[in-house]
């Protein structure tokens, strides 16, 4: 095993670059030793300050150096699925930020060439996963102290949506995100889902119709909904409300000190998904990266992105027919078993 990873950013863009920092930063175990984006300046901005890391336009270029042993991939979904087979063949650790890719079908290609290669190699950047507070409702459900876990009520609020951002987008960038979660509390898989239309907000683009409720079921009978709200001007929030058989947990209220002073009373809602889960993204890569080091994942695999991706399939198709919309998986390879 290695004594160190060096690892390839690939994809300097907004979360590329921010995790670029926290590896240079804060992150042991690990150094930037090449960034790869086919725009040259941001790479050389992003190499700026960071002794002996080299930048490339071309991913073969950077595997091929002999200087990297590890990739972090933060492109756009739609690229994630050639770079993915091509670090399997180099057969070093990456974490994949999700998706995994944009489709099931790919995805499932994806898993395969893992299973072929016979050892895990791909970490998918669920975050929320490393978040305390999803750590310890996670702890709660295993331990039954309270019952057995009957429903998920989850929130989902963005402040607004950049241009571009479509319908499906509300299940595949957005929803994506609480289909793993409740994979990750229940330890079960999804089994259907279903999407319900309701009054719209004037403050959505044209083309979105926004908010939406996700209404979701797993393999033991667990209900979940999600409230998809993308343009709620108020700011960013994702809390969970956990109803159990003897009590009702709630995680991802606001944080900071709830003020009272002078006839008025409140406090701060956060800003962005940064400030959010900032905290989740450096335990991630820190578990990603201590992992890695002992030939092990740290986190989400090809499996857990794969089901994801199944998920958000069956999201999109409800979302168009109204239908309550079964999930279909292939059976799960022995070596995620």
């Amino acid at each position: 095993m290695p004594d160190i990873l060096r690892v390839a950013v690939v994809g300097a863009g907004r979360m590329g670059a921010d995790h670029i920092q926290r590896i240079h930063h804060r992150i042991s175990g690990a150094e930037v030793a090449a960034v790869v984006d086919i725009d040259l300046d941001r790479v050389n901005a992003a190499i700026d300050g960071i002794p002996g890391a080299k930048g490339y336009t071309d991913l073969d270029a950077a595997l091929s150096s002999g200087e990297v042993n590890a990739v972090l991939l933060a492109t756009p979904g739609f690229l994630h699925h050639d770079a993915l087979l091509k670090v399997l063949e180099a057969d070093i650790p990456v974490l994949c930020e999700k998706p995994l890719t944009p489709d099931a079908a790919s995805s499932w290609e994806i898993v395969e060439a893992e299973a072929k290669l016979g050892r895990k190699r791909i970490q998918v950047g669920f975050m929320r996963r490393f978040d305390a507070e999803y750590q310890q409702l996670r702890q709660l459900i295993e331990n039954q102290g309270l019952g057995e876990l009957l429903v998920l009520h989850h929130q989902h609020r963005n402040p607004s949506t950049p241009e571009g951002f479509t319908n499906q987008m509300l299940i595949n960038d957005s929803v994506v995100h609480e289909f793993d979660a409740i994979r990750y509390f229940t330890g079960e898989e999804i089994t259907s889902v279903q999407v319900r239309l309701g009054k719209a907000t004037r403050n959505a683009p044209n083309g979105q119709h926004d908010p939406q409720h996700v209404l979701i079921e797993t393999s033991s009978g667990v209900l979940a909904d999600v409230e998809i709200y993308v343009n709620a001007k108020f700011g960013y929030e994702v809390a969970t409300q956990a109803s159990f058989e003897d009590g009702i947990v709630s995680i991802g209220n606001d944080a900071g000190p709830y003020v009272r002073t002078a006839g008025q009373w409140g406090g701060k809602v956060t800003p962005g998904f940064e400030e959010r889960f900032g905290a989740a993204y450096d335990t991630e890569i820190q578990s990603w990266v201590d992992a890695a080091l002992r030939g092990e994942l740290g986190g989400p695999s090809a499996w857990d992105g794969y089901a994801t991706a199944a998920c958000c399939e069956a999201g999109v198709e409800a979302q168009r027919t109204g239908a309550k919309v079964d999930v279909q998986l292939n059976s799960k390879p022995d070596l995620y078993s």
